[in-house]
């Protein structure tokens, strides 16, 4: 009955529906099924708030251990008092519900998380932090670490007591040790300073320790120097100095910060003599330059700072007597503890004895700059004095880096060049520290600045003193032993005493003594004392000194220790020979050029041999003529490819002058086979010149056939095509004109060479007819497509051999190697082929036919190569006698007329004033020439040539 009267007063919202009835009846048939109630609750998500905390509650009431209906439950009443005020109603509800949860569900993490996040938002601190504990103690162990996050994070919170979070922390570390970075972390981030310095500092002592935030233990170390240095008045009981000179001593590459760090300490202290002392020692023990400059820096700010916060303060004060009392020396503390005024007559007699000690201070203490408080001068002295140190520092920092760098030294002597006597410690101490095995630079400039320096302030009896100590040095090589003597030397001659300067130098040559030779032969590493008698550098000084001062004897004597110490050069030698020549000592002279050669080669003994045989030929000129011949011919056997060409022009003018035309002309043929390919050209062109002038122009026709067949690059093959046949057309040889003219044009594309078809076009026109124009244009056509088709299947490397042209045998293979068809190889055979040619060529390299001009004097017959010595003679040709036993009796050649019969027709021309017999020149040369052809006649090559074919 009273059950009906309840459901009668319920809200009717909150009874069962017609819908739910099922559920309804199906719970009460079994009413522990979780399937059931869960189902329930699933269907029923959208009626109100309080009828579902019904069903939950009934659900709960039956299933107290279940965790999914305690969860989902516990999540819809945290989200119905989500935006609610902290200290709303309804929190206390949903807290009772969690600790009815908790009776069963004490081992679930997830809802003492759930519970605990809640009281988070609530603000609630005491009551949070109980229900921490108490889930720390309801949970295993192994799921602290889920409890700990939210815990370490709400004691992080604004509100809660730094002692609430420095306590858990402390508990936390307990249970992971590894943790204690975020310990220090909190402990700074709550101001305990004193607790955050003392746990960084055991953690730098424990070596196990690892940063779980990767941090190295130099960042550590850093950390702890901030630390300290930054909260000096609050961190007590650890030695400061101790602990940041320790990071100095580990970590060289923070010593700079870990200065700064040290002087900013003891500047928070008030301590600003100690912080001078910090800085200065910092700069003296630094060794990089980076360091420096901190420190510096940050040395030079303090003294700034210093003096501007004293120049204010001095502008502040204001007129107040210094007898007027403070505040807190007007009051007093009385027993309970209280602050208390000091009645009138206390302060009259405070007042009374504060000015009776100011005007002691006055009287007695003025005189004391310990006493001055306008200590504004003597603070502004320290930062200038600083300023002006700063690059002496420097270089001391340097020298720290590397104290053997000369280089430093003489720039640091050079800082002090108002203060010798700063100047001569620095050179002391740089003369003590420098190793000279070690120096970088030379060791050997030290000394001789020292010395110097005493030098410029006349003391020359110090400077003495230091060359003698220097000279008994050890050095690295026997030149720096040498310098140094003869700059010891220079300095007694600059002050004119030179008696003094010979004997220095003549006591460094000496050689040592037999004896001291044996007793050091056994040590390999001998001292350079012991090899400065070999010393060039010395040697020539000396010469140089007994050549200006000594007699010839003395400078004789000299020049023969170096000959003897086998150590001079083709300049002494030559200086030697021509001190001799000054004296008129001629064959002395030749005798010391003859030493030189002997023991230099080429191309050392070019400059001797260039000036003896010089020298000997202006001596003698053509008295010893065999003298001299023996001369050149030993230069011209040693002589090198690169040096031949001076020495035999220089032979061939002896024989001009003094000798024989026609040994002129050999040496001039040796000449040309003994220089370099890029010389030959040269000679050739001045030994054509030299043969026209002493023999006549006809025979240089043999000399330029031999130049062009001598192997001559193409280049220059050309030119000296080009020069022969302007010497035919000017002799009036027209067919060997344009026969040379055909020879040079295989060797001229005529794509990129314009000169040697432009050259022949002009001779065509002027000189020939329709016919051989035709045939230039023919060949012309021929050379090009030659080309052409080289450059298109010949490899690159052929195309770019200057040695020559290719023969053409090897063309033949090289096309064939390339896969061109023998038909095609055959087409090009002939288009290669020299156009117009008649006879075959010569016979050249080893018998391959070459691409060449076919001599004169080597005809063919009947298809054979006649060797030159079957060849028949020009009848035209002038005899020249071939033998030297004419020329040899001492009988100048006398210089001949050329006969007409060399030039041809146009000696007959020339008669007729150059006209021909008709008084009209004919239209075709070559018809011409057949009408008007005559027995006695002289006739060309190529007539010569057609006569014989015919017959």
């Amino acid at each position: 009955m009273a059950q009906q009267q309840s459901l009668s007063e319920m809200n009717p919202d909150l009874l069962p529906t017609d819908e739910e009835l099922v559920y309804e009846e199906e719970i009460l048939r079994n009413s522990y099924s979780m399937r059931l109630w869960w189902r329930y609750i699933q269907a029923r998500f959208d009626v109100p708030f309080r009828k579902r905390i019904i069903l939950y509650e009934r659900a709960l009431k039956f299933l107290p251990g279940s965790y999914k209906l305690w969860h989902s439950y516990l999540l819809e009443r945290m989200e119905a008092v989500r935006g609610l005020p902290p200290g709303h109603a309804s929190f206390e509800s949903v807290n009772n519900t969690f600790e009815r949860a908790l009776v069963t569900m004490h081992k679930m993490p997830r809802i003492w998380l759930l519970y605990l996040q809640s009281l988070v938002e609530q603000r609630y601190v005491t009551k949070a932090r109980r229900t921490f504990d108490r889930a720390l103690f309801s949970l295993p162990v192994t799921q602290h670490e889920r409890i700990w996050e939210l815990y370490l994070r709400f004691v992080r919170q604004p509100g809660v007591p730094s002692e609430t979070g420095f306590r858990v922390h402390r508990r936390f570390l307990k249970f992971e040790p590894s943790h204690m970075e975020d310990f220090i972390e909190f402990l700074m981030d709550s101001g305990k300073w004193q607790e955050a310095a003392e746990r960084l500092a055991e953690v730098l002592n424990d070596q196990s320790f690892q940063s779980v935030k990767s941090k190295t233990r130099h960042q550590l170390w850093l950390e702890l120097c901030d630390l300290l240095t930054k909260h000096a008045h609050e961190v007590s009981g650890l030695q400061v100095d101790a602990i940041i000179r320790g990071g100095i001593r580990n970590f060289t590459d923070e010593v700079g910060r870990l200065w700064t760090s040290l002087a900013d300490y003891y500047a928070r202290l008030s301590l600003f003599e100690k912080v001078r002392d910090v800085y200065e020692e910092g700069m003296t023990t630094v060794t990089t330059v980076r360091d420096f400059s901190l420190i510096f820096d940050a040395y030079s700010k303090f003294e700034e700072s210093l003096l501007s916060a004293k120049m204010s303060r001095m502008g502040e004060e204001d007129e107040e007597s210094e007898e007027e009392l403070d505040e807190s020396e007007m009051v007093e503390v009385d027993a309970d503890g209280n602050t208390v005024a000091l009645p009138e007559k206390e302060l009259k007699k405070r007042r009374r004895e504060r000015k009776i000690l100011a005007q002691w201070k006055k009287d007695n203490l003025k005189d004391f700059w310990v006493f001055d408080e306008n200590d504004v001068d003597l603070l502004l002295a320290r930062f200038s004095y600083l300023i002006e140190r700063r690059p002496e520092l420097l270089s001391s920092v340097v020298l720290r880096q590397n104290p053997h760098n000369v280089h430093e030294w003489h720039k640091r002597a050079s800082l002090f060049k108002d203060n010798p006597a700063r100047q001569v410690r620095t050179y002391t101490e740089a003369v003590m520290t420098v190793d000279p095995f070690k120096a970088v630079g030379k060791y050997h400039s030290l000394w001789t600045a020292y010395a110097h320096l005493y030098e410029s302030q006349n003391d020359l009896k110090n400077a003495r003193v230091v060359f003698e100590k220097a000279v008994q040095k050890i050095y690295k090589t026997v030149d720096d032993l040498a310098s140094l003597y003869c700059a010891w030397a220079e300095m007694e001659m600059k002050h004119k005493n030179y008696k003094t300067a010979r004997d220095i130098l003549k006591k460094a040559t000496m050689e040592p003594s037999f004896a001291t030779k044996k007793l050091m032969q056994g040590d390999r590493d001998l001292p350079v004392q012991m090899k400065l008698y070999r010393s060039l550098k010395l040697w020539s000084t000396y010469v140089d000194l007994e050549e200006s001062l000594g007699t010839l004897e003395s400078t004789r004597k000299v020049y023969d220790q170096i000959l003897v110490h086998k150590i001079a050069t083709p300049q002494i030698i030559i200086n030697y020979a021509a001190m001799l020549e000054e004296n008129k000592y001629f064959e002395d002279a030749f005798g010391v050029y003859e030493k030189g050669v002997q023991v230099f080669k080429y191309p050392h003994a070019r400059d001797i041999w260039t000036t003896y045989l010089t020298k000997f030929v202006q001596r003698y000129g053509g008295k010893k003529l065999e003298r001299a011949r023996d001369l050149f011919e030993q230069a011209i056997e040693k002589v090198t490819p690169e040096d031949a060409k001076p020495v035999y022009l220089q032979y061939a003018k002896l024989e001009e002058d003094f000798g024989l035309a026609q040994r002129a002309m050999k040496i001039y043929d040796r000449a040309t086979k003994a220089v370099l390919d890029g010389e030959k050209l040269s000679v050739y062109d001045i030994y054509i010149a030299r043969a026209a002038e002493i023999y006549g122009v006809p025979k240089t026709r043999d000399i330029y056939e031999e130049a062009i067949q001598s192997g001559l690059p193409d280049k220059d093959a050309k030119l000296m095509c080009l020069k022969f046949a302007e010497l035919e057309r000017t002799l009036g040889e027209i067919d060997r004109a344009r026969a040379i003219y055909i020879y040079a044009s295989q060797m001229a594309d005529p794509r990129s060479d314009t000169e040697v078809w432009s050259k022949w076009h002009d001779f065509e026109v002027t000189h020939g007819n329709h016919d051989t124009f035709k045939e230039m244009l023919r060949i012309k056509r021929s050379v090009h497509a030659s080309y052409t088709q080289m450059h298109m299947i010949m490899p690159e490397y052929l195309m770019q051999r200057d040695q020559g042209r290719l023969s053409l045998e090897e063309t033949v293979d090289t096309l064939k190697r390339a896969g061109v068809p023998e038909d095609e190889m055959a087409a090009l055979e002939r288009q290669i082929a020299p156009v117009g040619q008649t006879q075959p060529p010569s016979t050249l390299k080893e018998g391959l036919r070459q691409l060449g001009f076919v001599s004169a004097g080597v005809q063919a017959a009947e298809g054979r190569i006649l060797a030159p010595g079957d060849a028949k003679k020009n009848p035209d040709e002038i005899e020249l006698p071939e033998s030297d036993e004419e020329d040899e009796t001492g009988e100048k050649l006398v210089q001949k007329a050329v006969p007409d019969a060399v030039f041809g027709g146009l000696a007959h021309k020339a008669e007729n004033g150059g006209k021909e017999d008709d008084g009209k020149a004919p239209a075709n040369p070559k018809a011409g020439k057949e009408n008007n052809r005559d027995k006695d006649e002289p006739l060309g090559a190529l007539e010569r040539l057609k006569r014989q074919r015919r017959a």
